[in-house]
């Protein structure tokens, strides 16, 4: 159960940094809303490692933590921000999926 709690936490922290970028276009009210929610992630996110990591060693979970939310957060910039998806970005996404899949594996 604590693998899938860390996987939503690494979600939250894709949802903080699309919160982050959300927060750059908007002002007035609608930039505070995308703060309540950059803060709302952050906090889940963070609370959701640290019930993880009570049975996760913390040499697998945090590199799993970060290394979700970067995948994520490079979706993200590509898919919502038009960020260029180059061969590059996407080669070393590819590779740092693998070393997730690698940690999870031993």
């Amino acid at each position: 159960m604590n693998w899938v709690i860390l996987i939503i936490a690494g979600l939250f922290e894709t949802g903080f940094a699309f919160c982050l970028g959300k927060m750059k276009e908007t002002t007035a009210l609608e930039h505070y809303l995308w703060a309540a929610g950059f803060l709302v992630s952050l906090t889940l996110s963070m609370v959701l490692l640290a019930k993880a990591v009570q049975t996760i060693p913390i040499g697998t979970a945090y590199p799993i933590w970060t290394g979700i939310g970067a995948v994520g957060t490079v979706l993200v910039g590509i898919f919502f921000f038009n960020e260029p998806a180059t061969f590059a970005r996407l080669f070393f996404i590819t590779t740092l999926i693998i070393s997730i899949i690698g940690l999870k594996m031993v």
